[in-house]
C-alpha cells in the first residue's frame, strides 16, 4: 500500500520553523515565496526571536502551533532539528520538510546526530522529507516549500508532469529549463538524505495521481531495487512513463568478487535491466529530457516501430535516417498507394521513398506539403512521422491547417524545426497549446522518437505478457556449512545437481587414491582439477590439465596441479583430485548473485574469451519462469549463434532455459546463505547442456542478537 501523502503535498497550513524577515537567509526565503506568490493556505512563522514576520504572529515554539497544520518547513541548525520534530510531534503536525544539513552526509561526523533525528521521529511518528533538501514544490496550489534561486521565480506555471529529484539544486535547474520551452511540472520533491520518505515511496505516491502523466526522477543510488521493479511494472499498468536520469554509473569502490558472474554484475547493469524491464525512460542530458517530454505528452503512442520522415532537406532527412536506426526505429517504404498519390503533388525531383525528401524548393508550398502529410498519416505503414516544418510566412496557415489534420488520426506526429525561434513565435505558440512536440535538430527528433515508440512497444510487450508460470524446481532444503566463503567445485556442482542443473560426470579421490589407481575411473578424456574452496580461480594457479587421456597421463596431471596449489597458495585447503569428463559444445556462462540493492539477480552470456572482452550478457531478477528465461536467452546480442545461424543446427535452447530459470529458483530460494553462483563454463550443445565448472560462495550463518 502506498503511503498517503496528501497533507504534505496539499497542506491547509505551513509552519516555517527558523522564520526570517531577512529574505537572503533560508528561514527567510520561503516566508516570502508563501506570502507572496499565491499560497491560499495558513503560514506560521516559528522563532522565539519575533513577535511578528511579514506581519504575521510568530510563535515561539512549534508546539505551540494551532490547527490546521500539516507541514513543518524546518530551517535551523541541524543540532536543533531534533527538538522541532518533537515540538512538531506534540502540535499533531504529520509532515515535516527539514532543509537543514550536518547529518549524515558528513560521515561519521553527522552520525550522532542522525541517531537523534531517527529517535525523534520513531517517537513522534512524523514523516520527513530531507534532512539536506532544498525543498518541495505544489506550482498547482503555489506552495513553494523551499529556498534557492529557482523557488525564487513566481511565474513558474503548473502543469502535468512531476519530479523526484535526488540533488536538489541540479533537479530545480531542470524545472526552470524545461519551464522555458512551456513544459509545466505539478509537483516537485528535491528530498536530500532520505532519512524517511524515499524517493521511490514518493514516486510510487506521485504516480497515482491522475494529473500526473509523467514523472520524472533524477537518480543517484536506491537501497530497494525490488521496489524500483514493483514501480516500473505499476507504471506500465498505468501507462504513464518515468522519464530516469540515472548518475554515479561507474564500477568505482564495487567490492571484490569471486566469480565472473558477480564481476559482470555491476550497479548500473542491474539498474538497466530494471529500467528495460518497467515503464522507465532512461535519459542523458536536458535536451533529452525537455523532447522526451514533448513528445510523451502529446499523448499519442505509437502501434509500431515504423517511422515515416517528411523534408524539404535532404541532409536533414539523411540524418534523422540515421538516427531512427540507431534508436531502433524502423524506415519503412510508402505503400505504392501512398506513393501514387503524393506524387502529383511533389516535385519531379523529390525522392519517394523514406526519407519523403520533397526538397527545398517546395518549402513554400504548405498546402501541397500538408496534404503530403494526410497523405502518410492515413497510410497502413506509418506508425509515426516526423515532418520538418514549413517556416517564413507561411509559418502560421501551415500549422492551422496542420492541427486540423491531426485531429484525424491518433497517431504521433514529430516536427523538426526548420526556423530560429524568434522567427517562428507564433507557430510555437500554437504547437505548443496543441500539445504537438516542436524539436530543434533532426538527430534530437530521433532520439525522442525512439524513446517514445520504445515505451510504447514495452506497453504491448506487457498488455500481452502471460501471467508468471509456475516454478520449474520444488524448493529442496541444501546441508551447508555454517561458515561463509567459497566451496570447492564438486561440492558446489552437488548444491546445482539438487535443483536438476546437469553437471559433468566426476569423481573426487585424494592424491593417494590416484597413486593407487589401477584402472580408468570412467571413460577418458579428463579434466584433472585441485578441489580447493581456497582457490576459486584454478586456471590461474595452474591447477587444470585438460584432455588428460591415459592413467599414467591422469596421475602425472594429478601430481602436477597439487604442486601448483601448494606453490600458488601454501596455506590452502586440499580436500582432493577432482576427475571430470571432458565437455563438449558451445560455450556460455550463466551465475547468479545476491546484490545488497536487488536482491538475487541471474546472468547469462556467450562463454569463453567473449565473457570479460564483449560483456554480451544479460540479466534478470530472481526467481523467474521459462518463459523469462527464454527472453533472457533472445536478449545477448549473440542469441542467433545460439538458435541457428547460416545453415548451423540449432542449440539446445530449451535445455538453457530450464538450466536459467532452475538457477533462479536455487538462488532465490536460499538467499539467506548464498551469495554467488557461478556455471563457467557451461557447455551447450544441440542436445542438452551439462556445467563443466561451478563455483558457490556462501554467506555466513547469521547469528541471533543478544539482548
Amino acid at each position: 500500500m502506498t503511503a498517503d501523502f496528501s497533507r504534505l503535498l496539499e497542506p491547509r497550513g505551513v509552519a516555517v520553523i527558523g522564520a526570517s524577515e531577512d529574505a537572503r537567509k533560508i528561514g527567510g526565503q520561503p516566508m516570502r515565496f508563501l506570502t507572496e506568490f499565491g499560497y491560499a493556505g495558513a503560514v506560521y512563522p516559528v522563532n522565539p526571536r519575533y513577535e511578528t514576520v511579514r506581519g504575521l504572529r510568530c510563535y515561539a515554539s512549534a508546539a505551540d502551533l494551532p490547527q490546521p497544520c500539516d507541514v513543518g518547513l524546518i530551517a535551523v541548525p541541524g543540532a536543533s532539528v531534533p527538538a522541532a520534530i518533537r515540538d512538531l510531534g506534540r502540535a499533531g503536525v504529520p509532515h515535516a520538510i527539514v532543509l537543514s544539513a550536518g547529518f549524515r552526509e558528513l560521515g561519521e561526523r553527522g552520525m550522532a546526530l542522525q541517531r537523534e533525528l531517527d529517535q525523534a521521529l520513531a517517537d513522534t511518528g512524523i514523516r520527513i522529507i530531507g534532512p539536506n533538501c532544498q525543498g518541495v514544490m505544489n506550482l498547482r496550489a503555489r506552495a513553494y516549500l523551499g529556498f534557492g534561486h529557482s523557488f525564487s521565480n513566481p511565474d513558474l506555471k503548473a502543469g502535468p508532469v512531476s519530479m523526484v529529484t535526488q540533488s536538489g539544486g541540479f533537479g530545480y535547474s531542470v524545472v526552470s529549463a524545461a519551464q522555458r520551452e512551456g513544459i509545466g511540472f505539478s509537483y516537485v520533491f528535491s528530498t536530500g538524505n532520505e532519512a524517511n520518505i524515499s524517493s521511490l515511496e514518493m514516486m510510487s505516491y506521485l504516480i497515482e495521481r491522475p494529473e500526473v502523466e509523467v514523472l520524472v526522477t533524477y537518480m543517484e543510488g536506491l537501497t530497494d531495487g525490488r521496489a524500483l521493479l514493483a514501480l516500473g511494472e505499476r507504471a506500465l499498468q498505468l501507462g504513464k512513463p518515468i522519464l530516469v536520469w540515472k548518475v554515479g554509473n561507474t564500477v568505482a569502490g564495487r567490492r571484490a568478487v569471486a566469480s565472473h558472474t558477480a564481476n559482470l554484475t555491476a550497479g548500473a547493469e542491474l539498474y538497466r535491466a530494471a529500467f528495460e524491464r518497467g515503464g522507465f525512460v532512461q535519459i542523458r542530458d536536458i535536451d533529452d529530457l525537455i523532447d522526451t517530454l514533448h513528445v510523451f505528452l502529446a499523448r499519442r503512442m505509437p502501434k509500431g516501430r515504423g517511422v515515416t520522415i517528411l523534408t524539404t532537406s535532404g541532409g536533414a532527412g539523411v540524418l534523422m535516417a540515421d538516427r531512427c536506426e540507431e534508436a531502433g526505429l524502423e524506415l519503412p517504404l510508402p505503400s505504392p498507394a501512398s506513393v501514387d498519390a503524393i506524387r502529383p503533388v511533389a516535385p519531379d525531383f523529390a525522392s519517394l521513398g523514406n526519407p519523403v525528401d520533397v526538397t527545398a524548393h517546395f518549402s513554400g508550398a504548405w498546402q501541397e506539403y500538408n496534404q503530403i502529410v494526410r497523405t502518410l498519416l492515413s497510410d497502413p505503414t506509418v506508425d509515426m512521422l516526423i515532418a520538418r516544418s514549413i517556416g517564413g510566412a507561411n509559418a502560421q496557415a501551415w500549422c492551422a491547417e496542420l492541427l486540423d489534420i491531426l485531429k484525424g488520426t491518433d497517431k504521433p506526429v514529430v516536427i523538426s524545426q526548420n526556423e530560429p525561434p524568434e522567427r517562428i513565435q507564433a507557430m510555437i505558440a500554437m504547437l505548443r497549446e496543441a500539445r504537438v512536440p516542436l524539436i530543434t535538430t533532426p538527430a534530437r527528433c530521433a532520439v525522442a522518437a525512439g524513446a517514445l515508440s520504445g515505451f510504447a512497444a514495452r506497453l504491448r510487450a506487457h498488455a500481452s505478457r502471460p501471467a508468471a508460470g509456475e516454478r520449474c524446481v520444488p524448493r529442496t532444503a541444501l546441508d551447508l556449512p555454517d561458515a561463509g566463503g567459497t566451496l570447492g567445485e564438486h561440492r558446489s556442482k552437488a548444491i546445482l545437481s539438487a535443483y536438476g542443473i546437469p553437471v559433468t560426470r566426476e569423481v573426487l579421490l585424494s592424491p593417494a587414491e590416484v597413486g593407487r589407481l589401477s584402472s580408468l575411473p570412467f571413460d577418458a578424456p579428463y579434466a584433472v582439477k585441485v578441489e580447493s574452496p581456497d582457490i576459486p580461480h584454478k586456471t590461474e594457479a595452474g591447477c587444470v590439465r585438460l584432455g588428460v587421456a591415459g592413467l599414467l597421463e591422469l596421475k602425472s596431471a594429478a601430481r602436477e596441479v597439487e604442486d601448483n596449489a601448494r606453490r600458488y597458495r601454501p596455506d590452502a585447503r586440499i580436500d582432493g583430485i577432482l576427475v571430470t569428463e571432458m565437455a563438449r559444445g558451445t560455450e556460455v556462462i550463466a551465475g547468479a548473485v545476491v546484490d545488497p540493492v536487488f536482491g538475487p539477480v541471474v546472468m547469462f552470456g556467450l562463454g569463453g574469451v567473449f565473457t570479460e572482452l564483449l560483456r554480451d550478457v544479460t540479466h534478470a531478477f530472481a526467481p523467474f519462469d521459462l518463459a523469462e528465461a527464454h527472453a533472457m536467452i533472445g536478449r545477448i546480442r549473440a542469441a542467433p549463434l545460439l538458435t541457428g545461424y547460416r545453415g548451423r543446427p540449432p542449440l539446445d535452447t530449451e535445455a538453457l532455459a530450464q538450466v536459467l530459470s532452475r538457477l533462479s529458483w536455487l538462488v532465490s530460494d536460499h538467499a539467506d546463505r548464498i551469495a554467488e553462483i557461478d556455471l563457467n563454463p557451461l557447455f551447450l550443445g544441440e542436445r542438452g547442456i551439462v556445467a563443466a565448472d561451478a563455483l558457490v560462495a556462501l554467506k555466513p550463518v547469521s547469528l541471533p542478537s543478544v539482548p
